[in-house]
């Protein structure tokens, strides 16, 4: 019995009757086709940016910078050498630019349904700061992330409380609460 894995060739037609020769002749066997990296539209298209680092967006905002160490069919990510990095936006610093600073967080489990983007990062560019942002102490950009998102919180509460008075729902408004 042959033992045949599946990486072998496919075998060679060896037909009785002496017909004509098959069309290879002349050519080198033909390997087996393998699908372009492009074809993958699952998590496996993650095998190309293991061990790399990348910046990962998650749905609440947060962003992550760590090295890609495994992965798996639900694109849950373990990162290694995470750093949290909190951006406050312009206006915020001295001469109107942004500030950033980043958290060391260690390793790092992202479930995959939270993941919204994700990236390789330029190694080359990787020391640099963003553009338009300068790197600041985590206290004063933890202390101004937060104030920055009261506001835009009592910014949404009122935008969707002078919606409300016109007729239009926002979200969680039609609920009645018993």
């Amino acid at each position: 019995m042959e033992h045949l894995s599946i990486s072998d060739p496919p075998p060679q037609g060896t037909g009785g009757g002496g017909g004509a020769p098959p069309a290879t002749l002349g050519r080198p066997p033909q390997q087996p086709q393998q699908l372009p990296a492009q074809m993958f539209t699952t998590a496996a298209q993650l095998l190309d940016l293991t061990d790399k680092k990348l910046m990962v967006a998650l749905r609440d905002g947060r962003k992550l910078v760590g090295i890609l160490r495994s992965w798996d069919q639900f694109a849950n990510l373990v990162l290694q050498s995470t750093k949290e990095r909190i951006f406050v936006p312009p206006g915020s610093g001295p001469n109107g630019r942004g500030l950033y600073a980043d958290v060391d967080q260690g390793i790092f489990l992202v479930r995959g349904e939270n993941v919204l983007l994700l990236g390789e990062i330029d190694l080359d560019k990787d020391d640099d700061a963003p553009p338009g942002y300068d790197l600041a102490d985590i206290d004063l950009v933890q202390s101004l992330a937060k104030q920055k998102k009261g506001e835009d919180k009592l910014k949404e509460k009122s935008k969707v409380k002078k919606l409300s008075t016109l007729g239009f729902e926002g979200e969680n408004l039609g609920e009645v609460l018993l």
